[in-house]
């Protein structure tokens, strides 16, 4: 109790609500602007803040990480582009809520499940940390080979009923994954010379094209043949009725178990979660055949799985010392700077410090909520705008973004040409979501099952029982469904056949 008490009031100083305002404030902005992800925000603001006392910097850093997951859900959700990789989910359901012109409780329900998947991985953090983080410690690389496995199933899951051609863009993405050097020898392959490809494709410029600039050219395209969509102009209600609220419950609880569970796991973070705390509530849902065109659980589970890792993902680093994700990876850096060491023996010499960066956790989560909830009059002026003109703002925001991860020409001319190849994709009906995750995933696939492979040889997963559970659920999660539509069809044919006699 003297440990809480002695974390809590040493957040009293006035200094640390200044860093945590400014925080929340670059944080919100930054997930807001495609391509400009909370790592760089991170990275940028560590330089600043070393000259501060470690509670303050830490102060600045998480606000910024919280508040980035709640900025991004605003151009995932309004112009189809994820504002960073953690809002790839959120596309699925909340741009086609946009068109629908519920905006406004997609906005607002992201928040609010954001918020509960974030107090709760907090709460894991300060109750949980020690446990969760020694069972993270079991997962080596054929563990996270099968989980990465277990996420390649959901490629049916986000390919909207066209299962063939969502495979085939699957596979695409798993092939682009294999751009760059080997993830053993180092050996650059399918680089074509270029250096720029020698670190594989840059996945903010492929996912900014194939989402937010290839919707553009759509749009462009269909304007021109005079059968433009009717643009996003109003938010429509903001607030969930009681129907609505209900309805989004049980995606949170899902999603917010996803999210505990995968931000524990070192180098799996928010973009991950989402898809896959996105994917079981489909499976969960009575109404799983609208996921992908406009369902609010697709929201609600997407944005409580990717902002429930953030607690996960500093549990992992404080108790082992471990980065996380990429994020936690800059902040462990600054921390041992500041003369920190993160690892178990934290928790047992500054008990206190843990608190104090749990309930910093807890006032920048419910900041950046006021914050989401109170500029929807921003948002709606936004809207407003002449569809040329918000197409150029798009545009110019998503070549900036691009162009500030790696200050690289090259990676805005990708993007370019994501967009085009996104576009063809929508013309001819390849859904876009796939291939992202075959890009995401495929080389975590291949680097752990090559390790794995080196270390233990073919017999890794029988040696493994996380592996083996892992494999017979992704079995499970590809077969089961296709069996249970055949009994039913079954049954009904038999149903049919008794009235007829």
């Amino acid at each position: 109790m003297n440990a809480v008490l002695d974390g809590v009031t040493a957040l009293l100083d006035p200094t640390i609500g200044i860093c945590l305002v400014i925080g929340i404030l670059v944080g919100t902005l930054v997930g807001a602007v495609p391509g400009i992800t909370a790592t760089m925000a991170v990275a940028l603001a560590a330089g600043f803040t070393l000259t501060l006392e470690p509670l303050q910097g830490l102060a600045v850093l998480l606000s910024i990480y919280i508040a980035a997951q709640f900025g991004d859900r605003v151009p995932a959700i309004l112009i189809n582009t994820p504002g960073t990789p953690a809002s790839i989910a959120t596309t699925f359901d909340g741009y086609p809520l946009a068109k629908q012109g519920r905006a406004g409780i997609a906005l607002t329900s992201s928040a609010l499940v954001s918020a509960v998947g974030a107090l709760c991985g907090i709460a894991i953090l300060l109750f949980f940390a020690q446990p969760l983080a020694s069972f993270a410690l079991k997962f080596g690389p054929i563990e996270m080979f099968a989980l990465v496995v277990f996420g390649l199933t959901m490629m049916i899951g986000v390919s909207g009923g066209k299962v063939l051609k969502g495979l085939t863009a699957g596979a695409l993405g798993l092939l682009l994954g294999t751009v760059g050097r080997d993830p053993i020898t180092g050996d650059p392959r399918f680089t074509l010379g270029i250096t720029e490809l020698n670190s594989g494709l840059p996945f903010i410029a492929v996912i900014i094209g194939l989402f937010g600039i290839a919707d553009v050219f759509n749009q462009m395209i269909t304007a021109r043949r005079g059968k433009a969509p009717q643009p996003i102009t109003q938010l429509g209600e903001w607030w969930p009725n009681k129907s609505e609220r209900k309805l989004l419950r049980k995606p949170t609880i899902i999603g917010t178990i996803v999210g505990a569970i995968v931000g524990v796991v070192p180098a799996a973070g928010g973009d991950i979660a989402g898809v896959v705390g996105w994917d079981q509530a489909r499976r969960a849902s009575k109404q799983s055949d609208t996921f992908g065109k406009g369902n609010l659980e697709g929201v609600a589970a997407a944005d409580s799985a990717s902002a429930a890792t953030m607690g996960g993902s500093v549990t992992t680093t404080l108790a082992l010392g471990v980065p996380g994700d990429s994020v936690m990876a800059v902040m462990l850096g600054s921390m041992v700077i500041w003369g920190l060491q993160p690892g178990p023996a934290l928790f047992v010499t500054q008990p206190d410090l843990v608190f104090s960066l749990g309930t910093i956790m807890v006032i920048a989560t419910l900041g950046a909520l006021a914050l989401a909830l109170v500029r929807m009059k921003g948002v709606v002026n936004l809207l407003a705008l002449p569809p040329r003109y918000l197409a150029i703002i798009i545009v110019t925001f998503c070549m900036v973004g691009t162009y500030a991860v790696q200050n690289s020409i090259f990676d805005v001319v990708l993007m370019f040409a994501f967009g085009f190849i996104g576009l063809l994709m929508r013309r001819f009906g390849f859904p876009p979501g796939p291939m992202v995750l075959g890009l995401i995933l495929g080389p975590l696939a291949e680097s752990n099952l090559r390790r794995a492979l080196l270390i233990d040889g073919p017999a890794a997963v029988i040696h493994s029982p996380i592996a083996s559970i892992l494999i017979v659920l992704s079995i499970v999660a590809v077969f089961a469904p296709r069996i249970v539509a055949l009994i039913k069809k079954g049954r009904s044919r038999d149903v049919a056949e008794s009235v007829t006699q």
